[in-house]
């Protein structure tokens, strides 16, 4: 699904990220943990197209992002730290708004809609202005926004930050509910926990650097590590 191949990438007169290498295969959750300034979000942020590489090769379903990046978006679906909603819309106008900039057939716009706002429990609050929502109800109608063109590719940027704990079970489910459609899902977050038990492999990140590529078990097993938690402790302290 996903080939990084010597990715470098610089901000603002540093190297964000270093001859970053991986794969992420159909189906498979990937989870990008790493300290503050680790380049989670500035790789994300080149999977997503929006930003471009200062050299090294991506390829998403088999396209160069840099040569075809409107084939990788159409598949693709983009949920940032910032939720991206029009707080004086009611949730149903807003997720109308981004059908129609995902192309959503007008035929079944209706139903994708109530079907995504039912899958991130809002269907009771589609008619609320989003003004009227807590900061997880936006984040819930953010992803949903971003499922409604059914994409392959879910790529989420620390989509549990600030949010309830009721937000954080349904993302949760959801991640679930989308693996077993076959979907998939790259999720960066600073909830280790979360990752644990959602993500299939995990990358650690470190000021720019992959550290460490595998399952959970692999990881720990190669750091000497309890679990992913001690990890992170101990590469914020270096």
């Amino acid at each position: 699904m996903i080939e990084v191949r010597d990715v470098n990438k610089n901000y603002k007169g540093r190297k964000a990220l270093k001859n970053i290498s991986f794969d992420v295969g159909k189906g498979e959750v990937l989870g990008i943990i790493g300290p503050n300034g680790a380049g989670k979000t500035t790789l994300i942020s080149l999977l997503a197209t929006i930003n471009k590489p200062e050299s090294g090769k991506i390829h998403i379903f088999g396209e160069d992002i840099l040569k075809n990046p409107e084939k990788v978006r159409a598949n693709l679906g983009y949920v940032p730290q910032e939720t991206a909603l029009y707080p004086m819309l009611t949730a149903y106008e807003n997720l109308d708004f981004w059908g129609g900039i995902y192309g959503v057939d007008n035929k079944l716009k209706k139903e994708k809609i109530d079907r995504t706002l039912q899958l991130l429990r809002l269907e009771d609050r589609k008619n609320d202005k989003v003004k009227t929502f807590s900061g997880g109800m936006k984040k819930r109608l953010n992803i949903a926004a971003s499922l409604l063109h059914d994409p392959e590719l879910l790529i989420m940027d620390e989509p549990t930050a600030g949010v309830d704990i009721l937000s954080r079970a349904t993302i949760a489910e959801l991640v679930l509910e989308l693996k077993k459609s076959g979907r998939t899902i790259l999720i960066t977050s600073h909830h280790i926990d979360e990752l644990e038990h959602l993500c299939d492999r995990i990358l650690v990140l470190r000021e720019g650097d992959l550290l460490y590529s595998g399952s959970v078990e692999e990881i720990l097993r190669s750091t000497g590590n309890d679990d992913l938690e001690q990890l992170m402790l101990k590469l914020e302290e270096v």
